[in-house]
C-alpha cells in the first residue's frame, strides 16, 4: 500500500519495506506468551496458599470444566474424628455439638425430637437388616481394618413402623433432670458418661484433638465429649482409681473396670462402683435396670424396658451412628481385691443373670465438615455433581450424605460396591449418572464408577490417599490426592495435591480453574485489540493519504512491549467476579476465542484504530495546525496519535475486567490493585515521552501535545469505553433472553455424542483388593 498508494513512499522500496515489517511486528503479540504463562503461574501460586497445590499447569485449565467430583468421605468430607453426636438416656435425648471449641456444659443440650425415629430408608426393616447396613456390622469398612471394636451381633427390633414408633417413645417430659431445650449440669455429664471415661485405657490428645492421642477412636469420642463439656479428665481418673478390671475381647464385646467411688457417684458406704461399656445389644440383655434420666444412685432405679432400648439402638444405628452402651453397678468392696485380672463371667456369668443399669446410648459418627456443607452448596451452584465415595456401610454414607447436601430427592439412594461389581457396562454408566453415594467400594469400583462418568461425557474429578488409588487418579480427568494422609504413590499419580485433605479445597481450586479461563480471554481481549489497531492503523493511515504513518516503529514496539504488557497483567491477575459460581461448567473442547470474544476483539480493534487513524487526520486536516510545519504538524500527529492508542487500550481494560458485569460502577477500580497501579504506570509513562525533551522527538518522532490533542485523547477513551459497555449490556440483555452468549452449547460441526471410552479395567485391577491401616 505504501508503495503503491501514497505519496510519501511512493516508489520508495527500502521505505515500504521497512512499514512492512513494523506492521508485521505490529501484528504479533511478543509479550503474550509471557502473560499467558503468568495467568498459569499466579493461579497456581494463588491456589498454593489454599492448600491446593497443582503439579501440572494445564490442570489448573481442566478444573474449570469439571462437571462431577467423585470425594472420599472419610477426612476429606467429614472431619476424620470420631465425636459422640448424641447421648439417650431412659427419657430423654441430648445433642452434643461437636464443633464446639470452648469446654462449656452447653455444648449438650436436651433435644428430645434429635434423632427421634428411623431413618427414612430404614423404617421397615428388620433390626437384623439395619445392623448389616450400618456401621455397628461387625464387617467394618470394605477395604479397611474394623475400628469398631463395640459392633452389634444380632438386634431383634420389629420391622413394623407404628410398633417401632411405640416402643421409642420418650415419657412424657418431667423436666428430669433438665427440661427440654436446656442444657444439663457439668455433674450430671461427669456423672453419666463416667463410664465411657473411666472403663478405658485411652489417652486424649492434646487440646482434645487427635495429636498424641491413643487409642480406639470410638472410645476416644466419649473422652473427647467430656472434656470440651468443661470435664477435667485425669482429675476424675484421680478421684476414682481402679481396682480391678475385664479387659476388652472381639469375643465378649466388652470392658469393665471396679472403681473407688467418686464424689458424683452416690455410691452407698462400703461399696465399689462398676463400669460396663461394650455392644449395646449385649449390654442391654445384661441390664436388670435403668437410670431414670441417666441419673446415678438407688433412688433413680428403675426396671428396663428392653423394647425401648432396642428400638434407640435401631434408631441411631438407621442414621449411620455406631452405637455404645454405658452401664453401671455397685458391687460390695470384699467381692474383689484390688489388681485383679477379672475374666468375662465377672459381667457375664453371674448367678443373678442380669445385674447392670443401663445409664445410657452413646451414639458416635465422623462428623461432617462445617465448611464442606457450604462448599457442596456453592459447587451445586455451580452446576457441578458432588458424588461420595467410601468404604463405609450404606447407612452411615446415606446419613453424611443427608447432612452434607449430596442425598436430595433427585439422588435419593446409595449404591453399594457388591452391587456396581454385579452390574453390566451400560448398567454402570446408567447408574453413575443417577447416584451420588457410592458405599462399601473398592479401589475398582473408583475405576468404573470414573469410566462410566466420561463415557456419559462427564468431566470427573476423583480423589484419592492410598497406593491403591493411583489407578482411579489416573484414569480421572483430574486426580486429586491428599496431603496428610495420602501416599507418595497417590501424589505421583494426581494433576493436584490438597495439602488440608479438605473438599472445600476442591470446589476452591475448580472456582480458580474458572478464574484462569476468564483471566485468559481478558488477557487477549485487552492485547490482541491493541495489537491489531496498531498494525491497522498504519494501514488505514496510509489509505487515508495521511503524509506519513500515525505511529512510528518505536512507538509500536513501546506499545507492543510496554503498554499491552502492563495492561494486559491486570487482568491475568484478577480475582473471581461475582456470579463466576454461578455459571455451568464450561464445554470441554471450547474454543479460548468463542464467538462474542471475537465480536469483542473486533470492536476493540475497530474503535482503537478508527479513533488512532481519526485524531491523526484531524491534526493533519483539520485545519488547526496548517501554519506549522510539515515535520512538526507530524510530530503533533504522532503525538497524539500515540497517546489515544494507549489512552484508549486503557478503556479496552477497564471494560475488559468484567466479562458480563458493568465496569460503569466504582468497582473498576477495586478489587485488583494492580488495575490503579498499571494505569498510573502507562499514563505517568505516556506523559514522560511525550514532554522530555530529545526523547519525544528524537527517539519516538514526537512533539508534546497540547490542550487540543488531550481533548482528542481523553475523548477516545470515552467513546472506546462507553461503547464497550453499550456491547456489554447489549450481551448482557441478550443473556437474559436465554441467548447463548457464552459459546456453551455443542458447535454445530460436532454430533455432540460424548466420546468413546475403554470400560475395561487397567491391568492388574483385580490385585487392588489390599488392606489399608487408617480407620
Amino acid at each position: 500500500t505504501a508503495f503503491f498508494y501514497t505519496d510519501t513512499y511512493s516508489g520508495d522500496a527500502l521505505g515500504s519495506v521497512n512499514i512492512a515489517l513494523v506492521t508485521a511486528v505490529a501484528m504479533v503479540p511478543e509479550g503474550l506468551e509471557a502473560i499467558v504463562t503468568l495467568t498459569y503461574s499466579y493461579a497456581v501460586k494463588v491456589m498454593a496458599s489454599q492448600n491446593a497445590i497443582v503439579r501440572a499447569l494445564p490442570a489448573v485449565e481442566t478444573l474449570g470444566s469439571v462437571t462431577v467430583i467423585c470425594s472420599d468421605k472419610t477426612g476429606t468430607l467429614t472431619q476424620n474424628i470420631m465425636s459422640l453426636t448424641a447421648f439417650v438416656t431412659s427419657n430423654a435425648r441430648y445433642k452434643n455439638n461437636v464443633d464446639a471449641t470452648d469446654r462449656v456444659p452447653v455444648n449438650f443440650v436436651r433435644d428430645d425430637t434429635y434423632l427421634a425415629s428411623r431413618a427414612q430408608h430404614d423404617m421397615k426393616k428388620t433390626g437384623k437388616d439395619i445392623v448389616a447396613d450400618g456401621p455397628n456390622n461387625p464387617a467394618g469398612r470394605r477395604g479397611h481394618n474394623p475400628s469398631n471394636h463395640f459392633t452389634v451381633d444380632s438386634l431383634h427390633a420389629t420391622d413394623n413402623p407404628d410398633e417401632a414408633a411405640a416402643n421409642a417413645a420418650l415419657p412424657p417430659d418431667d423436666g428430669f433432670p433438665v427440661k427440654n431445650g436446656e442444657s444439663p449440669s457439668r455433674e450430671w455429664i461427669q456423672s453419666a458418661l463416667s463410664c465411657g471415661v473411666l472403663c478405658s485405657k485411652c489417652v486424649l490428645g492434646e487440646g482434645g484433638g487427635r495429636a498424641g492421642e491413643i487409642g480406639n477412636p470410638t472410645e476416644l469420642s466419649i473422652l473427647r465429649a467430656s472434656y470440651f463439656a468443661g470435664i477435667d479428665i485425669e482429675e476424675l481418673k484421680n478421684d476414682a482409681p481402679i481396682v480391678a478390671e475385664v479387659p476388652f475381647s472381639s469375643d465378649y464385646k466388652f470392658m469393665a473396670t471396679v472403681h473407688e467411688p467418686a464424689k458424683v457417684d452416690n455410691c452407698p458406704d462400703g461399696k465399689y462402683v462398676c463400669y460396663v461399656k461394650g455392644a449395646p445389644d449385649r449390654m442391654v440383655k445384661l441390664c436388670k435396670y435403668q437410670a431414670k434420666g441417666g441419673v446415678a444412685g438407688d433412688e433413680n432405679l428403675e426396671d428396663i424396658n428392653e423394647n425401648y432400648w432396642i428400638e434407640q439402638i435401631a434408631i441411631l444405628s438407621s442414621h449411620g451412628l455406631r452405637v455404645l452402651g454405658l452401664c453401671r453397678t455397685t458391687i460390695d468392696k470384699d467381692s474383689v481385691k484390688a489388681g485383679d485380672q477379672l475374666g468375662p463371667e465377672f459381667v457375664n456369668g453371674r448367678p443373678e443373670g442380669k445385674w447392670l443399669t443401663m445409664v445410657g446410648l452413646c451414639a458416635i459418627m465422623d462428623p461432617p465438615r462445617p465448611e464442606c456443607v457450604q462448599a457442596i452448596k456453592e459447587a451445586r451452584g455451580a452446576g457441578v455433581r458432588v458424588a461420595m465415595i467410601t468404604g463405609d456401610h450404606k447407612d452411615t454414607a446415606t446419613a453424611i450424605g443427608h447432612m452434607l447436601g449430596i442425598v436430595d430427592e433427585k439422588y435419593s439412594e446409595a449404591v453399594t460396591g457388591p452391587e456396581l461389581d454385579a452390574m453390566s457396562d451400560e448398567e454402570i454408566r446408567k447408574c453413575v449418572m443417577t447416584h451420588n453415594v457410592f458405599a462399601r467400594a473398592s479401589p475398582q469400583n473408583k475405576i468404573r464408577i470414573v469410566k462410566a462418568l466420561q463415557a456419559e461425557g462427564q468431566v470427573s474429578s476423583m480423589t484419592g490417599d492410598g497406593v491403591n488409588d493411583a489407578p482411579a487418579l489416573k484414569a480421572a480427568n483430574m486426580g486429586v490426592a491428599m496431603g496428610k494422609e495420602g501416599t507418595d504413590v497417590a501424589r505421583e499419580a494426581s494433576e493436584m495435591i490438597i495439602a488440608d485433605d479438605n473438599f472445600a479445597t476442591i470446589v476452591y481450586a475448580v472456582k480458580q480453574g474458572r478464574v484462569v479461563w476468564d483471566n485468559l480471554r481478558k488477557v487477549l481481549l485487552v492485547n490482541t485489540p491493541i495489537n491489531n489497531s496498531q498494525g491497522l492503523s498504519v494501514l488505514f493511515g496510509l489509505l487515508v493519504k495521511l503524509p506519513n504513518t500515525p505511529i512510528s516503529a518505536i512507538q509500536i514496539l513501546y506499545s507492543n512491549f510496554i503498554c499491552a504488557v502492563t495492561l494486559g497483567f491486570v487482568c491475568a491477575i484478577e480475582p473471581a467476579e461475582d456470579g463466576i459460581m454461578e455459571l455451568p461448567p464450561r464445554r470441554v473442547g471450547k474454543r479460548l476465542i468463542g464467538r462474542f470474544l471475537f465480536l469483542r476483539i473486533v470492536l476493540g480493534t475497530i474503535l482503537l484504530t478508527g479513533c488512532v487513524v481519526g485524531s491523526a487526520s484531524i491534526i493533519e486536516y483539520g485545519g488547526r495546525y496548517d501554519d506549522w510545519s510539515v515535520e512538526e504538524r507530524e510530530r503533533m500527529m504522532r503525538g497524539v496519535a500515540f497517546n489515544v492508542l494507549d489512552f484508549g487500550a486503557i478503556s479496552v481494560m477497564l471494560s475488559a475486567r468484567f466479562a458480563y458485569n458493568s465496569s460503569i460502577h466504582p468497582r473498576v477500580f477495586q478489587g485488583n490493585p494492580a488495575a490503579v497501579f498499571s494505569i498510573a504506570i502507562v499514563a505517568v509513562l505516556q506523559v514522560f515521552l511525550s514532554y522530555v525533551p530529545g526523547l519525544n522527538s528524537f527517539v519516538f518522532s514526537m512533539r508534546g501535545m497540547d490542550g487540543f490533542g488531550w481533548g482528542l485523547t481523553f475523548a477516545s477513551m470515552v467513546i472506546v469505553f462507553i461503547v464497550m459497555e453499550i456491547e456489554k449490556a447489549i450481551r448482557r440483555h441478550l443473556k437474559a433472553q436465554g441467548a447463548d452468549t457464552d459459546d456453551r452449547e455443542t458447535p454445530f460441526f460436532t454430533d455432540g455424542k460424548a466420546p468413546e471410552v475403554d470400560m475395561k479395567m487397567p491391568k492388574g485391577a483385580s490385585k487392588l483388593n489390599l488392606q489399608e491401616l487408617n480407620h
